[in-house]
């Protein structure tokens, strides 16, 4: 397996950042509601974490490591505020479903940690295919949780059908907070017991 190939699929099963390293918890919790939030919250961040991990890559060596934090923070910043302005243009009922969430992406734990640990250490292209492959990684389980929350909370899947497809009633509970815990920690443990084998 190549290097390329290595660092875009760990994201991927690996280190799937909130299965495996359980990062990125805040907007997991808080968007995954239905797969539309999970699938948008998704994409921006994984817009964000590659292209950061590129331009923090090919900085790597101008940027003075006393200031690096604050340097990764403007560029992450940047990258934030040109997806928020894209939402707001072209997606805007989704930019106001995210609400909060989307200019939050800067303090990402993933985002930043990424940077931090992979992009200032590696190439650009390592960092593009890390980048992606994590963000891939945190965009396929917000989906995951995303579509269990809206099937079973709600009983409808809106990205693909506007109406209900949950013939039984739906668990209420799986659309509040409580209910993002718990399904959360079922999908945590399942990744734990399929890891194993």
């Amino acid at each position: 397996m190549t290097t390329l190939t290595r660092e875009f699929t760990k994201g991927l099963w690996d280190e799937i950042p909130i299965f495996r390293i359980v990062l990125g918890l805040c907007p997991t919790l808080a968007v995954t509601t239905s797969l539309e939030n999970g699938l948008g919250m998704g994409l921006a961040a994984t817009f964000v974490l590659v292209c950061s991990n590129g331009l923090v890559s090919a900085l790597r060596k101008l940027i003075p490591a006393d200031v690096r934090v604050a340097c990764y923070i403007v560029i992450i910043a940047t990258f934030v505020v040109c997806v928020e302005m894209i939402m707001k243009a072209y997606f805007f009922t989704l930019s106001e479903s995210l609400g909060i969430f989307i200019p939050l992406i800067v303090v990402n734990c993933i985002i930043l940690g990424r940077a931090e640990a992979f992009a200032k250490k590696n190439g650009v292209l390592a960092s593009l295919a890390d980048g992606l492959g994590m963000g891939l990684g945190f965009t396929l389980a917000l989906c995951v949780l995303g579509s269990i929350r809206e099937l079973l909370g709600a009983g409808t899947l809106g990205l693909f059908f506007g109406e209900r497809v949950f013939l039984a009633e739906p668990f209420a509970f799986l659309q509040q907070a409580p209910g993002a815990f718990v399904t959360l920690g079922l999908l945590l443990g399942l990744m734990n017991v399929v890891g194993k084998k």
